[in-house]
């Protein structure tokens, strides 16, 4: 399993604090220094489920000044797609990749039925 996530960011240290806690495996990437690739987040998209627009981190700087509240209405999935992969902090965190599924942000509960904890 594969863990994009952000060292400074609160909701990131709690899932992983709540990763180690309950003895997942998994692999952590820096989602700023090291972003998923656009077929990373194209799979994450499907797996999870959500709409598209979830899976941008609105309360970040780069949503804000990107002005993606008005873009993302006329944008399709593929050029929503090429945004997240361009820049890691648009991308809501963590992210997280596993053998069939997606998690996108932290739900303690959702976290714990897709890993079985």
């Amino acid at each position: 399993m594969l863990v994009y996530q952000y060292p400074k960011c609160g909701t990131c240290r709690k899932a992983v604090k709540f990763l180690d806690a309950t003895g997942v495996e998994y692999k952590m990437k820096n989602i700023v220094q090291s972003p998923p690739s656009k077929a990373t987040i194209r799979k994450a998209y499907k797996l999870s489920g959500l709409p598209i627009n979830k899976l941008f981190n609105t309360s970040g700087q780069s949503y804000r000044n990107g002005g993606f509240k008005e873009k993302l209405k006329t944008m399709s999935d593929d050029q929503a797609l090429s945004a997240l992969a361009a820049d890691g902090k648009l991308i809501k965190r963590p992210l997280v990749l596993g053998d069939g599924f997606a998690l996108i942000g932290f739900r303690e509960d959702e976290w714990r039925k897709a890993l079985g904890v």
